[in-house]
């Protein structure tokens, strides 16, 4: 709450002549800051109505004056200025400031009145965030549609989030159990476990997801967390305010969504572009694949296979941003998620293929599609030590240290149970089941883009990717299509322009789902676009 003090004169006892100028000067510009007590304070002025504002984020109190009797060598708060009251708040100390120190501020008002923000202060740029997150959205457009239609919510098939649903791989499902059965005894019992992964999944991930394709990655280069979503967002914790930011557009939202969230981004459009990003256009023209910028960027996010379109990057496109990051000491913040699902040879699964790459770039992983971990959450985040940022003195800096500091602080590790299922999915018999489980979910992606082709729409996707990637019919835009899926075959898609101002016009169809369904879904799709 706010709350206003009427105060004849109250006095200042420290830098008091500097603030004293800009509180009582008309001359005082918006949102000057008066150092007080070492702090910068923020203080707004209203001319029209005449009251000052100072913003704080603690408890304030002020030295009321009597103006017959002179200054007072008391404190008292807020409230007791306002109700006139002389309850003292607290003795001050001995060189009249109050023995608690920097959180009760002291301030002065000229005939006005002083209006103080009592409550704590929130990030406000959560505040800039669109109204939803993209998949909260389209549950609840769902849960209302369910409950108006309960006989067609029946028929429901969900294609729109990436969530998986077939059975985790049986290796894993036995390595957890035995993980359990370790925990049950003390010779095999686990507590905390290493910040940065047991060293013998690193090992494991080193070993069979890199160097068995001879790409150099070592151990210690390995971060094993709780999965890509949050790595992408909690690495810029890393990275410093004034950076240029690339993302491709459409994109994954949480990429720029945890940049506003960190305070890189100017307002929203109207469009839902961000002022302060730099748009990397993603359209058929270029096969979804962004071009490079003509400006400098800092950071450059990039996902292959993509989410959402599905598209794939070459050897030689992959090179031109290895060199351009090179170029202009930018870092590339890689998304290789959907890695398991390229089967085409020539096809990169790794930025650490393209020479070059492990000075200017950093790789995202996850187990939740190649492994079904959605509901059991692991990933991790290479590192090479060979790259560096530089401190606001121009000085270079290993990345791989800070981000080693910065997850002993934050992160307490994945559990031993959930590290045991992982590291199960690098034995022959992992590695088979997970092969059959990718080979399932690009059957139904293939099924999903024959039937949207047989349908006359124009569609993307579906060959190395989980996601087909489709270009709206009869010039729906994306959230009429949406609601024609809903309403009409009672299938849930995703609105491409939940992605970015570029996925407008198009929708993304998950085939993370049974055959049985896809089988349906496909059906559906003939028989409500069929020409």
């Amino acid at each position: 709450m706010s709350l206003e003090v009427p105060v004849s004169k109250a006095g200042l006892t420290q830098n008091g002549d500097e603030a004293c100028r800009l509180l009582q000067g008309h001359d005082a510009p918006q949102n000057e800051e008066v150092p007080l007590l070492g702090i910068r304070l923020p203080v707004l002025r209203n001319f029209a109505g005449k009251k000052l504002r100072r913003i704080w984020q603690d408890r304030m109190s002020a030295r009321c004056v009597d103006s017959q009797k002179g200054r007072s060598s008391r404190f008292y708060t807020a409230e007791t200025a306002a109700g006139g009251e002389a309850a003292p708040f607290r003795d001050a100390g001995k060189d009249g400031m109050p023995e608690r120190g920097l959180d009760s501020v002291p301030f002065r008002v000229w005939n006005e009145a002083l209006t103080i923000k009592t409550m704590p202060n929130i990030n406000d740029n959560f505040l800039k965030l669109q109204a939803g997150y993209l998949f909260p959205e389209i549950g609840r457009r769902v849960n209302a549609f369910a409950e108006s239609h309960p006989e067609a919510a029946k028929r429901l098939i969900r294609c729109g989030i990436g969530d998986v649903t077939e059975p985790l791989p049986m290796a894993a499902i036995e390595a957890m159990h035995r993980a359990v059965d370790d925990l049950s005894t003390h010779e095999r019992f686990h507590g905390y476990g290493p910040e940065q992964g047991y060293f013998w999944l690193r090992e494991a991930i080193a070993k069979k997801a890199y160097q068995a394709h001879g790409v150099h990655v070592e151990v210690d280069e390995i971060y094993v967390s709780d999965g890509a979503k949050c790595d992408t967002g909690n690495i810029l914790d890393i990275f410093g305010p004034g950076n240029r930011i690339a993302v491709p557009d459409p994109v994954y939202p949480v990429y720029v969504d945890t940049n506003v969230m960190a305070g890189n981004t100017g307002s929203s459009s109207p469009d839902g572009s961000y002022e302060g990003l730099v748009y990397l256009p993603c359209t058929p023209e270029n096969n979804f694949v962004p071009q490079l910028p003509d400006e400098h960027v800092d950071l450059i996010y990039l996902c292959f296979p993509n989410n959402p379109t599905g598209a794939v990057a070459s050897r030689n496109e992959l090179l031109k941003w290895v060199e351009y990051a090179r170029a202009n000491r930018a870092i590339i913040l890689y998304d290789s998620a959907y890695e398991a699902f390229i089967q085409d040879s020539s096809i990169p699964r790794s930025i650490f293929e393209i020479p070059g790459a492990r000075d200017c770039a950093i790789e995202f992983r996850s187990f939740s599609k190649q492994g079904g971990f959605t509901g059991v959450r692991c990933g991790y985040v290479v590192i090479p030590k060979e790259l560096h940022g530089y401190d606001s003195e121009g000085n270079k800096v290993s990345i791989s240290r800070l981000w080693s500091r910065r997850t002993s602080t934050k992160f307490n590790g994945a559990s031993y149970i959930v590290q045991r299922g992982a590291a199960a999915l690098f034995t022959m018999e992992g590695m088979a089941q997970t092969a059959a489980l990718i080979s399932h979910y690009l059957g139904n992606a293939s099924l999903l883009l024959n039937a949207c082709r047989q349908a006359g729409m124009r569609v993307w996707g579906g060959e190395n990717a989980p996601y087909v990637w489709v270009q709206c019919p009869d010039g729906l835009d994306s959230w009429q299509m949406f609601d024609k899926m809903l309403h009409e075959a009672n299938v849930v898609i995703t609105p491409g322009s939940g992605f970015g101002s570029r996925g407008e016009g198009f929708f993304r169809i998950s085939a993370f789902n049974s055959r049985e369904n896809v089988d349906e879904v496909c059906r559906r799709i003939h028989s409500l676009f069929a020409r």
